[in-house]
């Protein structure tokens, strides 16, 4: 039994318009795809869904930009305007601009510097030997910087240690004083007893006396 007919229609239905994108989309991807191969054609598709999501395919060793260059000279249409042009020709120059200063910024690592002329080796030597001086007295000015903190540390670490010592000296003079006031204090309340003679009377008259 085939499947029924299916107006073409916008589909009311938000989930059912997902899934039938969804569907749709894969299977123009794929078409895409095969008459790349089977028929060795250029093929460049753009999609752009409602929600705003850009979907695009290029073959392979294919360039979009050339392949739009190619139909607007062929159709004689124009697809973009002066200023999008100068545009477009400002992006290529920023891009070559780049490309420049990443092959100069790995000259300095010995890299990609068979091509250079002994001038230009020359300068970029020069330009090296000059950061290295730079950088060795600017390390060099870092470690004296670093030294006078570390001695300024030291002089106010044996400054506390002098003030703790001398408070631990007072600390212990107050506490031999409050020892000594102590013991006067004691001595003035608990007098020494002086020794004295004394005699044992009889507690019965001697007998042999009356005789």
């Amino acid at each position: 039994m085939g499947r029924g007919k299916i107006d073409i229609k916008r589909i009311e239905n938000p989930t059912n318009r997902q899934v039938t994108f969804s569907k749709r989309k894969n299977g123009i991807l794929k078409k895409a795809k095969e008459i790349t191969v089977l028929c060795d054609a250029k093929v460049a598709l753009l999609i752009i869904s409602s929600s705003g999501k850009i979907i695009d395919y290029c073959s392979p060793n294919t360039n979009l930009i050339d392949m739009l260059a190619q139909f607007q000279s062929s159709s004689g249409k124009r697809l973009w305007d002066a200023k999008h042009e100068y545009l477009n020709s400002e992006i290529e120059r920023i891009r070559k601009e780049n490309d420049t200063m990443q092959i100069k910024l790995r000259h300095p690592k010995g890299e990609d510097i068979l091509n250079l002329s002994y001038k230009d080796c020359m300068c970029i030597e020069e330009a090296l030997e000059d950061g290295l001086e730079k950088v060795r007295s600017k390390r060099i000015e870092k470690f004296k910087i670093h030294k006078q903190k570390e001695q300024e540390l030291e002089e106010e670490n044996r400054h506390l240690f002098n003030i703790l010592h001398q408070q631990q000296m007072i600390m212990e003079g107050n506490a031999r004083g409050m020892e000594n006031v102590y013991r006067h204090e004691v001595k003035d309340d608990y007098p020494p007893q002086m020794p004295f003679a004394f005699r044992v009377l009889p507690s019965h008259p001697n007998l042999q006396e009356r005789k």
